[in-house]
């Protein structure tokens, strides 16, 4: 008991939320094998989490905010993890995080349009999620922060399953899905089919003060706004597994999702001179009309070669997004009294990908294993950007400085070998992965041509030591990449608002890191304690610039700003408080130093906080009540930092029968969640503040149909090097 105090004390430096208690997995873990790291489990109602040599695993499947809430609520109650307002994702303070789903990589979770999409997929269809912090070169290097796997529910359960839910909450927020799928000896078919509106309110504002070379004092402007957001999402999913033999699977998976953003804008804004004197005041008013449009198929083949784990995996996909959005805004100035003025910029996006994949994995009898692979993937990605200005909206005309044509096309060819020995009590996993990129880049507009090629070997390292029956040691060192989106390459600017514009950077090239982690286990059932020190070099690190253009005008683009350090510790607390309260702890300790002074940045440091908790209350066998929240530390930025944020939330679940479940949520209870960014530097600050009404409550009800043995059993780590999970 004392050293749970103790652990507990230390893991809870801040009131915060971790993944929320959860039931027992259906399956237990298969037993590693002799001189092997299998594993580790941890039941009874307390979070399940696994962890393997090279990654961790959290279940969300009894979550009650991920039940009713999208992936972003999810990941928000995840260790390690970190979701704003906006749904950008960050690890342990790290924007550059590659998001995967059962293993490979969705271009939903790419481009302008990311965070969008997973502030709206269903959380309801994710079963777990990996947390990779140090992958080994199994994964592919790309994201410098870590891979985080989403791995989807699957059918389970002998012969016919099913299950239906319906969620509704306030601000017209409905959510419905459903779901079935068949287990037969050879055939499994699975589908799923899933609708969310989303309609929010937002309030936004800016601050900005820029030096008046002029007068060497400083320029205001000030700008409030409210934004009327809605999103509607409708999509499914239908996959297939067949044996034609005891050895040989075929898959099939064919995901399709349509993704549809509105938002309203009116904003305010008023302009002063460095003596204070007011010089502009204007409202604008602005709409946008986002469509999206995603479809995906992969097909597969698993061949067992003999002998149990010795197989070969091949995988095919194909993926196709249309992405159009039309932005129109209308200005009106009331000082000085000009004519009103009128743009539209629509802008149609059209992406795609294929991935050719294959694995190989041989283990030995001395429990040591063998795993290599390549991986091709080619993507074409066009953008054409219309703008017309004018008087009134029938009078506008194109505007050549609004329109361009940009294409970015990319070849990557990447190959891995890793190698996992067993010495005793000691495990060694070695990996070496080979990365080649060709990337063109074309902007037809102004007749530029560009190539951004590189290549690159990235090794890794793991190393594992069971000390005793309860204590694991680890070590691991690893090279990663962070490619920036296609987004970033295009230099054309485009027109936020008359007094903002953005544009990429043909420029670009992709940051690298080197990552060491130590770790230290301990568990005894039923309780889990880990614990992990970590330091990571990032350089030629990716991050937005805003440059004064004159006259109250700003750029904000993308650059290669500085080096950055950064290290801290991590704790992960969860188990038993009593017969009836389960708790989950986690908390992230860090340092983080920028030395932009090759960009004249200058260098800055700081030491922060952030973590999360969860306290889970079993009243009766079929009431649940469970209350967690998050607070996310301080983020430095080039220019800048990202303001501390959290937010707290309350969960209750009845079971009125095995197959009929009722939930309520209460999110943000006390109303905290929102985003603050301050840019401060000697000729330029700015104060961006967004805040978003998540606060509410949402009720729903769950209906079952199925059960039995489920057809593969035990808990497998899904889908690590890219292909289809079998």
């Amino acid at each position: 008991m004392h050293r749970r105090l103790i652990w507990l004390a230390s893991a809870a430096l801040v009131l915060p939320s971790a993944a929320a208690a959860q039931t027992p997995p259906a399956n237990p873990a298969p037993k590693p094998a002799a001189g092997t790291v299998g594993e580790v489990v941890v039941t009874g109602q307390a979070p399940a989490v696994q962890a393997s040599i090279d990654r961790r695993s959290y279940s969300v499947a009894a979550d009650l905010q991920a039940q009713s809430g999208s992936i972003g609520d999810a990941l928000r109650n995840v260790p390690s993890v970190e979701v704003d307002v906006n749904g950008n994702v960050a690890l342990r303070g790290d924007p550059n995080v590659t998001i995967l789903i059962d293993g490979k990589p969705s271009g939903q979770f790419r481009g302008e349009g990311k965070g969008q999409a997973l502030q709206a997929l269903p959380a309801e269809r994710i079963e777990r999620v990996e947390v990779i912090t140090n992958p080994s070169a199994e994964f592919r290097a790309d994201g410098t922060a870590g891979i985080i796997n989403l791995v989807t529910k699957k059918a389970k359960g002998a012969g016919q399953t099913g299950s239906a839910r319906l969620t509704v909450g306030t601000s017209e927020r409905v959510f419905a899905n459903a779901s079935t799928g068949y287990n037969g000896e050879k055939l499994s078919v699975s589908a799923d089919a899933f609708i969310r509106h989303d309609p929010q309110k937002q309030h936004t504002g800016e601050d900005r003060s820029r030096l008046d070379p002029a007068t060497g004092l400083f320029a205001d402007s000030d700008v409030a706004g409210v934004n009327h957001v809605t999103v509607d999402l409708i999509g499914g999913r239908a996959s297939v597994d067949y044996d034609l033999d005891a050895d040989t699977r075929l898959t099939g998976e064919l995901r399709v999702q349509r993704f549809r953003f509105d938002l309203d804008s009116l904003t305010h804004t008023e302009r002063s001179d460095s003596l204070d004197a007011l010089v502009e005041v204007f409202d604008r008013a602005t709409s946008v009309r986002q469509k999206r449009f995603n479809r995906e198929l992969t097909t597969g083949l698993r061949r067992k070669l003999g002998g149990e784990g010795h197989e070969v995996s091949l995988s095919l996909s194909y993926e196709a997004i249309d992405y159009d959005r039309q932005r129109r805004g209308a200005t009106f100035s009331r000082l000085p009294a000009l004519p009103d003025a009128f743009d539209d910029q629509p802008t149609y996006n059209d992406y795609q990908q294929i991935q050719l994949k294959a694995d190989y994995v041989r283990p030995f009898a001395d429990g040591a294993k063998l795993k290599l692979g390549f991986d091709v993937q080619r993507d074409d990605n066009s953008q054409l950007n219309l703008g017309f200005r004018g008087p009134t909206a029938p009078g506008a005309v194109p505007d050549p400085a609004l329109t361009s044509l940009f294409k970015f096309e990319q070849l990557l060819s990447q190959a891995y070998v890793t190698y996992e020995r067993p010495i005793g009590d000691v495990t060694v996993l070695a990996g070496l992965r080979l990365e080649d990129s060709r990337i063109d880049l074309t902007q037809a507009t102004l007749g530029r041509k560009d190539e951004n090629d590189s290549s690159r070997v990235y090794p890794s390292l793991h190393v594992s030591w069971k000390a005793t029956d309860t204590q694991t040691f680890t070590a691991s060192y690893s090279q990663r990449v962070q490619r920036p989106d296609p987004d970033f390459y295009n230099p054309f600017p485009f027109l936020l608002d008359p007094v903002t514009y953005r544009s990429g950077n043909p420029n670009l090239k992709p940051q690298q890191t080197q990552s060491f982690e130590l770790g230290w286990q301990y568990r005894k059932s039923p309780v889990n304690y880990l614990a992990t020190l970590y330091y990571r070099e990032n350089d030629k690190v990716l991050s937005d610039v805003t440059r004064d253009l004159g006259g109250g005008i700003f750029l904000v683009t993308r650059d290669n700003v500085a080096q950055t350090r950064a290290g801290g510790l991590e704790l992960v607390a969860n188990g038993r408080l009593g017969p009836k309260l389960t708790y989950n702890v986690s908390s992230n300790l860090y340092w983080n130093e920028l030395d932009g002074s090759a960009q004249n940045l200058g260098k800055r440091s700081t030491v922060t906080v952030s973590g999360r908790a969860s306290l889970s209350w079993q009243m009766t066998p079929d009431d649940l009540i469970q209350i967690n929240g998050f607070a996310n530390a301080k983020r430095l930025t080039a220019q800048g930092y990202i303001q501390p944020f959290g937010m707290l939330n309350i969960g209750y679940r009845h079971k009125f029968n095995d197959r009929v479940s009722g939930l309520i949520t209460f999110q943000d209870v006390l109303d905290t969640f929102s985003y603050k960014e301050v840019v401060d530097t000697p000729i330029l600050k700015r104060r961006v503040s967004q805040s978003v009404d998540t606060r509410g409550v949402q009720i729903g009800i769950v209906w079952t149909l199925g059960g039995g043995k489920a057809r593969d059993p035990g808990f497998d780590f899904g889908g690590g090097s890219g292909g289809p999970t079998p």
